[in-house]
This record gives structure tokens, C-alpha cells and sequence, in this order.
């Protein structure tokens, strides 16, 4: 039984002549060996125990008058003070185990070891040869006969010392590149911060990354307060982490899993219920300081309000399939009445310097201050990107280049989506400590003449509109456009936006309202901590977009993917006033949004088949008239959207929420057509989701 101790105290310690170190531990050091390589420390204290126990250990007389060959086996260690001590000896003679202690007793106090760069102790298994013999020399000799090279010594250890690198997990996506996922619920909650008077943020391109919104507001200890005291491993992982969670000195990760778990009633619907199902999971790290990754990949099924569905499958692509759920992508038919819409997003996000980031993903971007974006907004599916943001001085430079689809049976070549090529740039400037001021430029392409995307448009400071003069009048579509903000104090600042498609200055001052002047203007306000009361946000803000923008007579040079609009929701041909309130209380939430519009909307009844200008697929030279063009022309229609939503933060770390929430719809046109009725919706809804994108159910 004795010997049986012996061999498991031998196998389970480090063996001190046949094991190396990882590169995050360092092993007890011996005063003449501090100038030695990290790699020959281990060999070094091999060395000097050997030869300790060699000048110091005597040999009793009886085991000397007895002839005996065997060892003393010494389970020992080197404690946090770099004292030796003995844990367990094991001889055949007393007198020898007393004689270790003794030689162990008198070993000179060392540099103990160390781990991650934190002091430990060391454990040592270690055998003395009796008759005596000097085991350093017996060592050295048996490592040549047995030579291995540090390569081969490191190889053999690189799957153990991966293990052995993680530390404990510190949120470091807080200080990453990685992108805040944009829900405009959630970006209230640093909004102010971002805003006050005197910073030199630059809030109009989004999504942000960590990094920069790091420097006005403290997610850790924002994180910190919402922490719930738990000590069971199920409990932290519900209430307060991340599924999996890992991290070493080079690199980290994490992943969740993905829900979207609802159900409801739509009271114009002729089907019992509304659904969403949706299962998947998100994976996000980084590799180094500069490098960061995120992927996401979502299964769906769902049926919605009817209003929704019948939106859905009037964006139908040609093919099978009947419906693309707006902002999600392209969906089969589910079961009878429902849909099955998978979709998966990513990007590689990359700093290769402090004032330069590049991203190359599949997603969504967004410009803008308000709610809606005239330049370009998150309303379309998921479309393949690279961007390029530039921060300097009082200066931030965005460029975009997307790859994006008309998907319109028109537009089919070869039985395939047509591709289309964007290429934009946004430039903020911070004129002041209140004044921000925004220039975009865009344009849009396709594969004509077998062009492909068009190296002219990767210069990233080159005007665009020029290039698209250059390469002939239809051969693309150019946008431009202008912001403003300005910050009239601490909790309240004011916000514009200016998009022009055409503009004809001859026209303007003849006073026809010619088609020509094509463009659209928002205006917006943002009331922070609004009556004092902490947390509340209010906003108003207005739309007015006018017939045929964004359209153009070359049909698939619209500002437009999977048929919907790259800009606002509506297309053109409207006026909208937004009216917003958003409060936040520990883990509850609150919000409120109230719409009010006046849209103008095609006949298409066969007698009159003129194009009014609200839809921008169709050719702006279908118009009934070249002047006397008004915002409401058309199928004048009055809307209204209400919606109401609260619920609770479940898990702050993977966004999932529990909530709750009314839409109250009236879609109310001037005249009654195939596809235009009158409509009154009322849509209760609940659930649980993992709160990742903007859903936007006010077409």
C-alpha cells in the first residue's frame, strides 16, 4: 500500500526533471538563478535542490553498516514566501526520513513561484539515490542521453498551457470595437451623455462601437447597478452573464443563445393568434486589442397582424417564395398562413490605428439623429458591407460600400436577383461645443455594360456626383444630403437632416411645384431627464418627403434593396410627425411612440395607372403631370400607429427582455383600391426576446 502512495504522489506532482512551464507560470528561483532564460528556470531549481541535498544530506550509520541501495522519496514545496517545506517522506529507514527533513529544513529561502504574476506555491515530488550521489551531474547526463529540443518540449505542452491561460472573465467588449447593437430603445440610454455641451461626439453614424461610446458612459458600473445577488451558476447565468464566457491575455469570447418568443392577437385578423419563433445563437470575442468579431444566426417561424403579412407578401420576390418580412429578408411558407425566415449577420470589426476603424460584415447601418433617416436608415434586410470610419480632430468621415439586390420580377436576370452597388459618405464636423453639422453624398449602380462595382467609388474622398457625370447620365443614381444638431443646453438638442435627389432652382422660383425639385427634410427634438424626471426621454419629430425622390427612370436605380426602401419606411410622397417617449427604472422599461401621416398613394386601377411618386420602384416618368406636384398627391391617405410597450430586463449582458406591448393601426385613404382599404388594427403582444435589431411596424 505504501509503495502504491509513493507511485500516486509521483505521478500526480510535477515530476522536477520532466516537466516544463507554461507561459504563465514562472517556478520557484534560486538567487544564482535569476538571470537565467524563462524556459531553463524549472532545469536551474532541478539543479540546486540536487546539489543541496548532495553537499548537506548524511547518510546514517546504520544504513551504511547495512549495505543498503534504494531512495528516499521527498513530497515537498515551495510556499508564497519561497520557504521549503516537507509535506510527506517515504523510506525504509526512519533515520533517512528524519535526516531529509533536516537537509529540507535548512534549504535558503527562495523567490517563490508565481502564476498569471501572482505568487503560489509549488509542489515537488523528488527521489534522493541512497548510497549518495550528486543527482544534478546523474540529471544533466540522463537529459543528453534523452535530448529533446525546446520546440519539441513546448509542442508537447501547447494544448495544456491553452487551458491554463484563461483568467477570470472581465467584460472587455466595453473598450472593444465591436459594435452596440443598435435598437433605438437601447441607445437612450447614453444618449444624453453623448450630447452634452462641450463633447466632441460624433452621434449620427451608427451603430457605435464600445470604444467610443466608452468615454462618456461607464458600462461596467452601469452594468454593476443592475447586478442581482445569486449564488448558484443557473442563477448568474439568467439573471447577469453570458451563456459562455472565456477569456485569456490574447484573446476572449462569448456566446448566447437567441430568443424570440411571442405571442398575440390581432383583432382584424380572421386567424386565432400572432407568433414569433425564433431560436439561435450569437457569438462575439476578440482577438488581440484590434481585431473583434460577432456572428449571429436566427431560425424563425411567425405570423403577424394582418396589416404586417399583407405588407410582407407585397414585397414578394419573384419565385416561390411569397413574402420578405420587412428588415429580416426573404421568407417560405410556413405551414398554411405563416412564414419561415432564417437570417444570419456578421462582421470582423479592425483598428488598425486609434483614429481608423473597418468593418466588413453582413448588416445594417444607420444615419442619423432621429427615429427615421432620409440618407440612409436599418429598414432593409441585411445586405453585405464594408465601412470605414475616420476620427480626427473635430472631424468623423464614414464610408460605406454596400452590395444590395432588386429582387422585382422586372429586375430578374438569368433567373437571379440583379445586384446594385452603393457607395456613400457621411463627413460630421463639430463646429462648435454646440453645433454639428453633416455632409452625404451617395450613389448607386448596377452591373451595366458588365461594369461590376466600379474601383472609381473606393476612393473614399472622391465626390461622387462627378464620377456618375463622367460615366453617363443613367448610368447611376446620386443623392445628397445635409445634417445639423445643435445643443441648446444639456437635456435638450435640436436635429435636421436634408436629402436631395433633384432640384431645379428655375423651377422653384416659377412657383409650379415641378416634379424636378425631388427632396425631403426632417426636423426633430430630444427632451433629456424631460420635467427632471431622470431617465425620461421625449422626442418630436417631423418628415416631409416629396413625390418621386429616390426614384429615378431607370427602375432598378432606385434607393432601394429586397424591395424596400434604404431610406424612410414610406418611400416619398409624405409628411409624418413622430411623437416619442422613452423611461428607464433600474431593470424596467417603458415606451411610447405616437405617428400621425399623410401619405399619397397610387390608384393602379386600370383608368388611372400613373405613377404619384410615394412608390420609388416605378419610373418617375409615369407621372400624370410635370408641375402642380404635391406631398399627398395621389390616394391622399391619413395614418395613425400607436404603440405601448413596458417589460424587464432580464439578462443585461445578452439583452433578453420580457415585455409586453399594444399597436393601435388606422390606415384610412381617400379612396378604395385592390390593395388600398380602409383598415383599424389593434394588436396586443408578449413575450421574450433577445433584443439585437429595430423592428419597425409602422408601415
Amino acid at each position: 500500500m505504501k509503495q502504491f502512495i509513493v507511485l500516486l504522489l509521483l505521478l500526480v506532482q510535477f515530476n522536477s526533471y520532466s516537466q516544463g512551464e507554461f507561459l504563465s507560470e514562472k517556478p520557484p528561483v534560486f538567487s544564482n538563478c535569476d538571470a537565467i532564460a524563462i524556459d531553463s528556470l524549472q532545469t536551474c531549481f532541478d539543479k540546486q535542490v540536487f546539489k543541496h541535498i548532495y553537499k548537506n544530506f548524511k547518510v546514517p550509520e546504520r544504513v551504511i553498516k547495512e549495505n543498503f541501495k534504494g531512495e528516499v522519496v521527498v513530497l515537498f514545496e515551495v510556499d508564497t514566501t519561497g520557504q521549503f517545506r516537507v509535506i510527506y517522506t517515504d523510506a525504509l529507514f526512519n533515520e533517512l526520513k528524519d535526516e531529509a527533513k533536516r537537509v529540507f529544513s535548512i534549504f535558503p529561502k527562495i523567490i517563490p513561484a508565481t502564476y498569471n504574476g501572482r505568487k503560489t506555491y509549488k509542489q515537488y515530488a523528488m527521489p534522493i539515490k541512497i548510497p549518495l550521489v550528486n543527482q544534478a551531474v546523474a540529471t544533466q547526463d540522463l537529459a543528453k542521453e534523452n535530448k529533446i529540443s525546446k520546440l519539441e518540449e513546448q509542442a508537447k505542452q501547447e494544448f495544456d498551457s491553452v487551458t491554463d491561460s484563461l483568467k477570470d472573465f472581465e467584460n472587455q467588449a466595453f473598450s472593444s470595437q465591436l459594435n452596440i447593437q443598435f435598437t433605438h430603445s437601447d441607445y437612450a440610454r447614453f444618449d444624453r451623455q453623448m450630447n452634452l455641451i462641450g463633447t466632441n461626439s460624433h452621434t449620427a453614424s451608427k451603430p457605435f462601437v464600445y470604444e467610443e461610446v466608452s468615454k462618456y458612459y461607464d458600462f461596467k458600473s452601469e452594468k454593476e447597478k443592475l447586478q442581482k445577488e445569486t449564488d448558484t451558476w443557473a442563477g448568474r447565468k439568467l439573471w447577469n452573464e453570458h451563456l459562455v464566457q472565456l477569456q485569456s491575455d490574447d484573446y476572449w469570447f462569448t456566446i448566447d443563445p437567441i430568443l424570440d418568443l411571442e405571442v398575440g392577437k390581432d383583432t382584424d385578423a380572421d386567424f386565432s393568434s400572432t407568433y414569433n419563433n425564433t431560436r439561435g445563437f450569437l457569438v462575439q470575442g476578440g482577438l488581440g486589442r484590434k481585431l473583434n468579431f460577432y456572428a449571429s444566426v436566427f431560425e424563425s417561424q411567425g405570423r403577424f397582424a394582418d396589416y404586417v403579412n399583407r405588407y410582407a407578401e407585397s414585397l414578394k420576390a419573384f419565385g416561390p417564395d411569397p413574402a420578405i418580412i420587412p428588415g429580416r429578408g426573404i421568407a417560405k411558407r410556413f405551414k398554411t398562413d405563416s412564414y419561415d425566415y432564417p437570417v444570419a449577420e456578421a462582421y470582423l470589426s479592425y483598428a488598425p490605428a486609434k483614429f481608423i476603424n473597418i468593418q466588413f460584415g453582413h448588416g445594417k447601418n444607420f444615419i442619423g439623429d432621429g427615429y427615421r433617416s432620409l440618407l440612409l436608415s436599418d429598414v432593409a434586410s441585411p445586405h453585405p458591407f464594408l465601412k470605414l470610419n475616420t476620427k480626427f480632430w473635430k472631424i468623423k468621415y464614414t464610408n460605406t460600400w454596400m452590395w444590395v439586390k432588386d429582387v422585382r420580377p422586372e429586375a430578374e436576370q438569368d433567373k437571379a436577383f440583379l445586384t446594385k452597388y452603393i457607395a456613400n459618405h457621411y463627413l460630421s464636423w463639430n463646429v462648435s461645443k454646440r453645433l454639428n453639422i453633416g455632409l452625404f453624398e451617395s450613389v448607386l449602380w448596377t452591373n451595366s455594360n458588365d461594369r461590376g462595382f466600379d474601383v472609381n467609388y473606393l476612393n473614399p474622398i472622391i465626390f461622387y456626383r462627378a464620377i456618375e457625370f463622367e460615366t453617363g447620365q443613367g448610368a447611376g443614381n446620386a443623392l445628397l444630403g445635409a445634417s445639423a444638431k445643435y445643443k441648446w443646453n444639456d437635456n435638450v438638442n435640436l436635429y435636421s437632416q436634408f436629402i436631395l435627389d433633384e432640384f431645379s432652382l428655375s423651377d422653384v422660383k416659377g412657383g409650379e411645384k415641378s416634379w424636378k425639385n425631388k427632396f425631403g427634410y426632417q426636423l426633430g427634438v430630444k427632451y433629456y431627464n424631460a420635467f427632471k424626471v431622470d431617465n425620461l426621454m421625449l422626442q418630436f419629430e417631423y418628415n416631409r418627403v416629396r413625390p418621386y425622390t429616390y426614384s429615378h427612370n431607370t427602375i432598378v436605380l432606385n434607393y432601394a434593396h429586397n424591395n424596400q426602401s434604404m431610406a424612410h419606411l414610406w418611400g416619398a410622397n409624405f409628411s409624418e410627425t413622430i411623437i416619442i417617449g422613452r423611461y428607464r427604472y433600474k431593470r424596467w422599461f417603458a415606451d411610447a411612440k405616437l405617428i400621425f401621416g399623410t401619405r399619397g398613394l397610387d390608384f393602379n386601377d386600370g383608368t388611372d395607372d400613373f405613377s404619384y411618386g410615394g412608390d420609388i420602384f416605378r419610373n418617375y416618368n409615369e407621372r400624370p403631370s410635370d408641375t402642380g406636384v404635391e406631398v399627398g398627391q395621389g390616394i391622399q391617405t391619413k395614418t395613425f400607429n400607436g404603440n405601448l410597450q413596458a417589460g424587464y430586463l432580464i439578462n443585461p449582458a445578452s439583452n433578453l427582455k420580457l415585455f409586453t406591448d399594444i399597436t393601435v393601426r388606422n390606415f384610412n385613404p381617400e379612396a378604395t383600391t385592390i390593395s388600398t382599404f380602409k383598415n383599424s388594427t389593434v394588436w396586443f403582444n408578449f413575450g421574450i426576446r433577445t433584443d439585437l435589431f429595430n423592428w419597425y411596424f409602422d408601415n
